[in-house]
């Protein structure tokens, strides 16, 4: 004699599918988390490149210094014509543009760089636009040593 089996109650209407949308979700929210979490590192790594950038192009214009005047009086004070010229030539090595402001002897330079989106770009943001600044002063010899 066979026993009758017991079958589970068949699922109502309104239940079908609810796990199907509950995973559908979950995967759209982790590619949205791992998008923010590569893309975001990307950007951080573009920002720090176009701050290094700036500073480094600026360190280069503060070095074109006047040099008749230094010999005359003693004096650091820059050449203005030199230091946009040095700070220029250093961002068409790096191959980024960027904007050079001369004032007294202080060289200010800013740098943009676009950082084209990885996962993002699947949502529609196809990139983002960074910018790092950096200034430089003419130093004489070697400063105090800072701990």
């Amino acid at each position: 004699m066979s026993r009758p089996t017991i079958l589970p109650p068949a699922p109502t209407r309104g239940a079908r599918g609810q796990v199907t949308a509950f995973v559908v979700i979950i995967v759209l929210a982790l590619l949205l988390f791992a998008g923010l979490v590569i893309d975001g590192g990307l950007t951080l790594a573009a920002k720090r490149r176009a701050i290094n950038e700036a500073e480094a192009a600026a360190r280069a214009g503060a070095q074109a210094i006047a040099i008749d005047r230094f010999r005359i009086s003693g004096q650091l004070t820059l050449d203005p014509v030199r230091a946009r010229v040095a700070a220029h030539a250093y961002l068409a090595a790096t191959g980024h543009p960027g904007r050079v402001q001369v004032v007294g002897d202080r060289v200010t330079v800013t740098v943009q760089l676009t950082q084209h989106l990885q996962i993002l770009g699947l949502a529609g943001l196809r990139h983002l636009t960074v910018t790092g600044q950096g200034t430089a002063v003419p130093e004489h010899g070697v400063g105090r040593a800072e701990p």
